[in-house]
């Protein structure tokens, strides 16, 4: 601290003195705006999937220089593989991550304590069952052929939503189609697939307008958050500055595009390649609704859907016991502002 003789400072020229100091020391540090020139954090996000239009908002922050702005400098990665984000975060080598609910529950198993959801993206679960014309409801299905993924997950929605219309699970025809709900409905393959009603919903209406869809939460699942952000508990304990950053330029980033949808796709199409516009403004507009939580909040976790989805995860089989929610999901970190 710097200090001044007493001679000085009962001077008559002691104001001007103290205030030339206090320019001095409050001087360093500042812009000209009067914020702190602190270099913002740095922090990688990997993406849940290629980018697609779920992500505008991630995207808008970043063109906007909402993280900047929020105190963090965001590098977003596309994954090179489905299990890609849960290595990179794992190893450190990633500060955080978009990952699928389901895809959390299974590392959680598998690893137990290594990952922490800290923030929802998506609110309610987009997977669905889609379903030809002549299908009036799930119950429907028994005895004909039901396309799914291979994925866990998968399976468990199709005999969740079966079940939850007082049909009888077992009496479907599963037969593993890989990622090709559309091709095999269009061709007559199978009589239903599941897939993302936000997606492969649109995609298939574009070419049979008529077809059905069932989503899993009208169907016996609890609304559950399809898509969370998740770290390390390491990070959240050590950098939980740069989260919380990170949680409020995207916040503001989801805000952003639900009043400015255009912008958003804009920022989407402009930060990655190959990414159609019209059909990212149309994903868009039909997965917006889902950004936001029952009370109007964009990336809340609510305890009590998460402990009903933790019961629904291992009653149809995606893991072998529910999930610690309070462990597994920091919830109070996700409310804060």
């Amino acid at each position: 601290m710097l200090r001044l003789p007493m001679t000085l400072l009962c001077s008559r020229f002691a104001p001007l003195i103290l205030l030339f100091v206090v320019a001095a020391m409050t001087g360093c540090g500042s812009d000209d705006d009067g914020g702190s020139t602190r270099a913002p954090q740095p922090a990688t996000l990997i993406l849940d999937f290629t980018p697609n239009a779920v992500h505008a908002g991630t995207y808008l922050a970043k063109a906007r220089g909402y993280d900047r702005d929020a105190g963090v400098r965001l590098e977003v990665r596309a994954p090179a593989s489905g299990a890609d984000a849960i290595k990179l975060v794992r190893s450190g080598r990633a500060d955080l991550a978009y990952l699928d609910i389901h895809d959390l529950a299974l590392a959680d198993e598998k690893a137990p304590g290594e990952l922490v959801a800290v923030m929802a993206l998506v609110q309610q679960p987009l997977a669905s069952l889609l379903a030809a014309p002549e299908i009036d409801r799930p119950r429907d299905l028994e005895g004909k052929r039901v396309g799914v993924s291979g994925l866990p997950s998968d399976v468990a929605v199709l005999r969740s939503i079966v079940a939850g219309d007082g049909g009888d699970p077992d009496r479907v025809r599963e037969v593993t189609i890989g990622f090709q709900a559309v091709p095999a409905m269009t061709a007559g393959r199978v009589a239903a697939a599941t897939g993302f009603w936000n997606v492969e919903g649109l995609a298939l209406r574009e070419k049979l307008p008529a077809a059905r869809e069932f989503r899993v939460d009208q169907f016996g699942a609890p609304s559950y958050p399809e898509l969370v952000l998740v770290t390390r508990p390491r990070t959240l304990e050590r950098r939980a500055d740069v989260v919380r950053s990170t949680i409020a330029a995207l916040r503001r980033g989801y805000e952003a595009t639900l009043k400015d949808p255009d912008a958003a796709i804009g920022a989407l199409t402009s930060g990655a390649r190959g990414i159609d516009g019209d059909t990212a403004r149309k994903e868009l507009d039909a997965v917006a609704p889902a950004f936001v939580a029952p009370g109007g909040r964009f990336g809340d976790l609510d305890p009590r859907t998460l402990r009903q989805w933790a019961a629904w995860e291992a009653k149809f089989g995606i893991v072998s016991k529910p999930p610690d929610v309070a462990t597994l999901f920091a919830v109070a970190f996700a409310g804060a502002r």
